[in-house]
């Protein structure tokens, strides 16, 4: 006999993700999947408890990850992507023109922008960060500004980039999750990714009006990238037109996986007439990624990279997030801790702005972004069939606070890894982090004005339960 889930019960599962994933970020130094493999196991034990059999709970886990597959070869394609536009030079000629344009008297502005640029080409807000935002916290401080604004500034310009970019996994997992398309998802998501980043450049510029100091510009490490870049590759700007044909295809709504696997092979053959690589060398990129010795360590660490094998860490925490949250959403354990919210949404204000608070409230006690996507989506999805919402309005809400507020959670894997690489503590650049602060209160805007909100008829897919089928 089954039971219902108390809110005691149902928050087990939560606490022992919670406990594993502190555990692992400041002790065990040992990343989010053993904290999750915990989390499954206690939402597992938690439903046996409850009445549920064991060939239940792993039908729940099978459902939750069946509904990430597609999500799951997007991010295989993903991982050939990045590979071979390294190897076509496509990459490296966008991290070329981004350091040419840097401006002592901008240069605030500027972080957030080419961060932005190379984030969105790359996919990747770890590997900006961890690349091109350390030469930016060098060059800030020869330039006298505080490590917490151009932390912040590298911040905001690596998630702009993270949030828009089809090549990355948050922005493929967040509309897999909330059953809308990976494209209508990202240019519904420029309703809110482009003013608040607009916003926080200017801010960037406002602030730092006042924050240097008269010291000279180190651009030793520009000059030594660029160079750097320019001996291994073939530089060339007609090698931009290749992430404007990416931007095309999604604008015409081409179906992800065959829009991405074109641009994907087009990389493979740019690389072999552009760059002179030969054919097993592009296969090999294909599957390991690239590789090369520049002798310049800051290069190397930005372009040795990618491949499908790459992609396998990322595709497994995928894994395990949907496994846990397809526990927590059968036996309705998430949607225990969210009734009381639920019960004042009578709005799409209310619904979105308990959206937004709810993929806070798991941010906050997981640290982890793939659950603050998962979790709140697999659970409103429902809601904003009933109320006739586009649940393009859904995924772009989880992934407001999911991929880019989750950094003002100091203890949240993003903000560690930041403060880590950066060398600057989350108080430091959490409050520089104008887009991460921006962003999910745009989204509440939009929620109560109504503006940019899609609506949809979703009334064939409500059988006469009022449930939806899934």
């Amino acid at each position: 006999m089954k039971k219902e889930l108390s809110i005691g019960m149902s928050l087990i599962p939560i606490i022992a993700l919670i406990g594993a994933a502190a555990l692992s970020i400041f002790i065990w130094k040992a990343g989010m999947h053993i904290p999750l493999m915990i989390g499954v196991i206690a939402a597992a034990v938690v439903s046996i408890v409850a009445g549920w059999s064991w060939d239940e709970v792993q039908e729940m886990m099978v459902k939750g990850v069946a509904r990430a597959l597609p999500a799951v070869f997007i991010l295989l394609i993903i991982g050939i992507i990045v590979g071979t536009w390294i190897a076509s030079g496509v990459i490296p000629t966008m991290i070329y023109y981004g350091l040419s344009i840097i401006e002592p008297t901008l240069f605030v502005p500027i972080v957030a922008l080419v961060t932005g640029i190379i984030s969105i080409t790359l996919g990747s807000s770890f590997t900006s960060i961890a690349t091109i935002g350390l030469a930016f916290m060098a060059i800030g401080e020869g330039l006298g500004f505080s490590p917490g604004l151009v932390a912040g500034a590298v911040i905001s310009g690596a998630y702009f980039g993270d949030k828009l970019s089809p090549l990355s996994d948050t922005t493929n997992i967040a509309p897999a999750m909330a059953e809308t398309d990976l494209f209508s998802h990202v240019k519904h998501m420029l309703w809110d990714t482009i003013p608040a980043f607009s916003i926080s450049i200017i801010l960037y510029w406002f602030v730092s009006q006042t924050s240097a100091t008269n010291g000279g510009a180190d651009t030793n490490v520009i000059d030594t990238m660029k160079t750097g870049l320019d001996d291994v590759f073939v530089i060339h700007p007609l090698l931009l037109l290749m992430p404007v044909l990416t931007i095309i295809l999604m604008i015409k709504r081409t179906p992800a996986i065959p829009a991405l696997m074109g641009v994907s092979i087009l990389g493979g053959l740019l690389a072999i007439f552009v760059q002179g690589a030969a054919v097993t060398s592009i296969i090999q990129v294909m599957t390991n990624g690239f590789h090369v010795e520049s002798g310049v360590k800051a290069l190397d660490t930005l372009l040795n990279r990618g491949g499908l094998m790459s992609m396998l860490g990322t595709i497994g925490l995928l894994i395990l997030a949907t496994a846990l949250g397809g526990i927590l959403e059968e036996t309705g354990s998430f949607e225990v801790l969210t009734k009381k919210m639920m019960s004042k949404v009578h709005s799409a204000g209310t619904l979105i702005s308990s959206t937004i608070l709810s993929t806070f409230v798991v941010a906050f006690a997981s640290g982890a972004q793939f659950l603050a996507i998962i979790l709140p989506a697999r659970t409103f999805v429902k809601d904003y069939k009933k109320m006739g919402i586009d649940t393009k309005n859904l995924s772009r809400c989880v992934e407001a606070a999911g991929t880019v507020g989750i950094n003002l959670v100091p203890w949240s894997v993003p903000a560690v890894f930041a403060a880590g690489i950066l060398g600057v503590s989350p108080g430091e650049f959490i409050p520089f982090a104008f887009f991460a602060f921006l962003v999910p209160l745009m989204n509440i805007l939009f929620g109560f004005t109504g503006w940019t909100i899609t609506k949809k008829n979703y009334d064939q897919e409500i059988n006469d339960k009022g449930s939806v089928s899934l």
